[in-house]
């Protein structure tokens, strides 16, 4: 049986991928082979589990807005999917990013691709993740198949619960199932008090089901999320709720030998509220009440067409992602009080690809080029009749300025490896480019929304944004033995016209523009404007294990990560500091016992353009146990921050909640000490 949280190579592309298991699964080839894990309390947040690999950070906004930072970049420039399926996050400030939308309960495995994502993929700047959830399988034998997988789990710190699971019939022709989950917690506990706004509730249920026919599968999902309260105290509102429906579905399989087609559709629906009454302590007074509603559509489409085996092929493809947002701002007590802050935009983008893979003598290699041209747009703001002057004043300079544009762009990848044995040294060069937001471009209205960076700063969107072009190398190797694993690299990328906020003009403090006018009004007379700038990151990162004995194993990840810019001398902004995490482990039997180490290097290397605060160091000691029941049952149970160490993560966004025992504009802290028990089982 798997078990959760273990770092695991699962298919022939394992030199390409990073592999999380997190929940219990039926036995399989890709998942037999999985060690015992370095075991935590499942957070609620799978972006908390991502941020496990090496070169991965959290930015921590609330217990279900988790962002991965990877080797420096997070945000939009990692490409997050679900099932596979690419999706706009609903929320202006990314409440709901990708990982959202996946419970650590129903999550079966989390996939990142190692550096860079192949072109296949799509485009993003950095690396990817796919949060794949529970799914039924086929029946291996003619007589039906019941599959059930469950898993249930509380933690003190929060006074927590989640259950979830998957109950499916399948025969070797079809295949039937349904999911679902409910996670509700409490404002968790750290050293010093409570953590008051963290509270959070979510549900999540679906169905799917697939057909064999012609020689490959017809399927289809559906899935229904819907976060209800929760809070966010690192932004100026909490969410109140999403209410999101994902439907996708396509056909796979081999149209003759050597000859496989992929096709899929899918569209994803975000509504979205938040506001500043509902679950905020205490909450704004009438005037500054807010409530923005907020939506989001995307409609996506995939084709390919692979010529020649899984590792020796030539594939080409297309695909396409419509997204339209619509962000209005009111106040529940004045309904003369509205104002669109993203007035119908509109971001069509259309994509081919190829792709070889092959080998030439010992060097295994996978070259691929995709062009993408991408069109945004965006409409006319409404603004009611009680918006002061200033807010109208830029509503009007933005319907007269030029609001659409479009962007071709280029991604190209060449990876190289060759395996020798015990060791497999690998390369990779890449240029990966990616257009501006609609936010960077389009928000016209000074705001906090900034795709989560949550830093209390009010940003202002760009028309004349240029995208982001990166130029990265990459070499490591991979080494594997019966006692040993490792696999550490070293990387850089060179991005031209990086985005990131700076200030709005050249005389900072001085309120001389429309725009430090309104941001003034919102409390923040130094307001940020998104902009291209010059960028370079660069470090190093690892996983290794040690099998000394046998039913031992010491194993972990070790990340360092430098970000700077290349216009002036600063660093750049929000890069997590140098991280090591460690465990061991002892099995014997249907026994396990081991502890882990995380720990953080303090953070000196800030921005200085940004105001960004250094941070301290820390490191905390979790302690974790598991009992296999049956082969079909297990129990697992730990302690987290043993020492109830006082601790606050880099990537931690700041808090707003006036009524916490955490001071407002500080660093929200980690969970203190606390217990967790976890049942799960597969019949």
């Amino acid at each position: 049986m798997t078990q959760p949280l273990a770092a695991q190579e699962t298919d022939p592309d394992t030199v390409l991928t990073d592999t999380i298991v997190v929940t219990a699964t039926t036995p399989d080839p890709a998942t037999d082979a999985v060690k015992p894990p370095q075991q935590i309390a499942l957070p609620a947040d799978a972006a908390a589990i991502a941020a496990r690999v090496p070169g991965g950070a959290l930015v921590g906004n609330g217990a279900l807005s988790g962002q991965l930072s990877y080797r420096g970049l997070a945000g939009e420039r990692v490409l997050g999917r679900v099932n596979g399926q690419r999706f706009a996050s609903g929320g202006p400030n990314a409440m709901d990013p990708p990982l959202h939308y996946a419970p650590s309960v129903l999550v079966e495995r989390l996939e990142i691709a190692r550096g860079v994502a192949p072109v296949s993929q799509g485009p993003s700047l950095a690396g990817a993740v796919n949060a794949e959830l529970m799914q039924a399988r086929f029946a291996s034998g003619e007589s039906l198949d019941a599959q059930v997988r469950l898993a249930s789990q509380y933690r003190s710190v929060d006074e927590s619960y989640a259950v979830g699971g998957l109950a499916a019939i399948a025969s070797e022709d079809w295949r039937l199932g349904v999911l679902a989950s409910r996670e509700e917690g409490g404002d968790y506990r750290f050293p010093g008090g409570t953590a008051v706004g963290t509270s959070f509730k979510r549900n999540l249920y679906g169905v799917h089901g697939g057909l064999r026919l012609a020689g490959g599968e017809v399927w289809a999902e559906y899935r229904r999320s819907e976060t209800d309260p929760s809070g966010n105290p690192p932004f100026a509102l909490d969410i109140v709720y999403f209410d999101t429906d994902f439907v996708q579905g396509g056909w796979r399989g081999e149209l003759s030998d050597n000859v496989a087609l992929d096709l899929r559709l899918g569209h994803v629906a975000v509504r979205h509220l938040m506001d500043n009454q509902t679950t905020r302590q205490p909450a704004a007074p009438p005037m500054q009440a807010r409530a923005t509603f907020a939506d989001a559509d995307t409609t996506t489409g995939e084709a390919s067409l692979r010529f020649g085996e899984r590792g020796s092929y030539f594939q080409i493809g297309g695909d396409f992602e419509l997204v339209d947002k619509f962000v209005r701002i009111t106040n529940p007590t004045n309904a003369a009080f509205f104002l669109d802050a993203q007035p119908d935009l509109a971001s069509d983008r259309f994509g081919g690809f190829v792709q070889w893979r092959g080998a030439l003598d010992l060097v295994e290699l996978e070259a691929g080029l995709r062009i993408d041209h991408t069109g945004q747009s965006a409409g006319e703001p409404e603004l009611g009749s009680a918006v002061p002057m200033g807010p109208r004043v830029l509503g009007a300079a933005f319907v007269a300025a030029e609001r659409e544009t479009a962007d071709t762009t280029v991604d190209a990848v060449l990876r190289g490896w060759v395996p020798l044995g015990d060791v497999t040294p690998r390369l990779t060069l890449a240029r990966k480019e990616r257009v501006p937001s609609v936010l960077e471009r389009f928000a016209w209205l000074p705001t906090e929304a900034s795709y989560g960076l949550a830093d209390g700063n009010i940003y202002v969107g760009n028309l004349a944004l240029e995208p982001e072009t990166a130029w990265i190398a990459e070499i490591g190797f991979d080494y594997e033995s019966e006692i040993a694993t490792l696999r550490p690299t070293a990387f850089y990328r060179r991005v031209d016209d990086y985005i990131q906020g700076v200030p709005f003009d050249g005389t900072v403090g001085v309120i001389d523009s429309p725009v430090e006018m309104v941001a003034n009004m919102n409390g923040d007379p130094t307001p940020l404007r998104f902009a291209n700038v010059d960028a370079e990151l660069y470090g190093v990162d690892l996983d290794f294990a040690l099998r000394p004995v046998a039913g031992v194993e010491l194993s972990g990840t070790a990340s360092l990560v430098r970000g700077e810019r290349r216009d002036i001398a600063d660093n750049l902004y929000r890069v997590a500091p140098a991280s090591l995490r460690l465990a061991g482990v002892w099995q014997r039997d249907a026994l396990s016992l081991g502890a882990e180490l995380v720990a953080a290097a303090g953070q000196e290397d800030v921005s200085l353009t940004n105001g960004e605060a250094a941070s301290e160091g820390y490191a905390v000691v979790g302690l974790f146990a598991r009992y296999g029941v049956t082969d079909a049952i297990a129990l697992e149970a730990g302690v987290e921050n043993l020492f109830d160490r006082f601790y606050q993560p880099h990537l931690s966004g700041r808090n707003r909640a006036g009524a916490s025992d955490v001071p407002l504009g500080d660093r929200l802290p980690g969970a203190g000490r606390g217990v967790w028990l976890r049942l799960t089982a597969q019949l």
